[in-house]
């Protein structure tokens, strides 16, 4: 599974300012909620039931905070570099700065754990990491995820 088939590349967001873990889920729950026309609270029951079981912050300062939302008819995700880390309680400690939020519909098993593995693949890639950082608009964000997805078919 590519990026491109489930990423929602108008709401990137490069520079987001969020005070802290929550405040973060709640962003991204709402701009979520605007893009599917989902109620931004059943989102972030979603997200938040699924970060008591463990954090998703996956270390190397990367997150992908993810839930299964009734009444989606495919899998979805937005990404945001925040402008500044946060303290995430990531399995290595550090504080997060890329976050990829994730959300499939409740009989999407399979589908969610190749999505799970698309963006696992950025997050494997230091260079890409460290490109993602440094992209400071949207467009300059896409770019390095869609240079992820050629590098990926090739």
């Amino acid at each position: 599974m590519q990026l491109a088939q489930f990423l929602d590349f108008e709401a990137i967001r490069p520079n987001l300012v969020a005070p802290n873990k929550r405040a973060l889920l709640q962003q991204l729950a709402q701009l979520a909620s605007q893009r599917l026309g989902i109620e931004p609270t059943a989102i972030v029951a979603s997200v938040a039931e699924r970060e008591r079981l463990a954090s998703t912050g996956f270390g190397n300062g990367v997150a992908i905070p993810h839930g299964k939302i009734g009444g989606l008819a495919q899998i979805y995700c937005l990404a945001a570099r925040l402008a500044e880390p946060i303290n995430y309680k990531a399995v290595d400690g550090q504080p997060v700065d890329l976050v990829f939020f994730l959300l499939s519909p409740p009989d999407a098993g399979a589908e969610h754990l190749k999505a799970l593995a698309a963006i696992s693949r950025v997050i494997r890639h230091a260079p890409t990491l460290e490109k993602l950082r440094g992209a400071r608009s949207r467009d300059a964000f896409v770019a390095v995820l869609m240079g992820v997805d050629e590098r990926d078919a090739a």
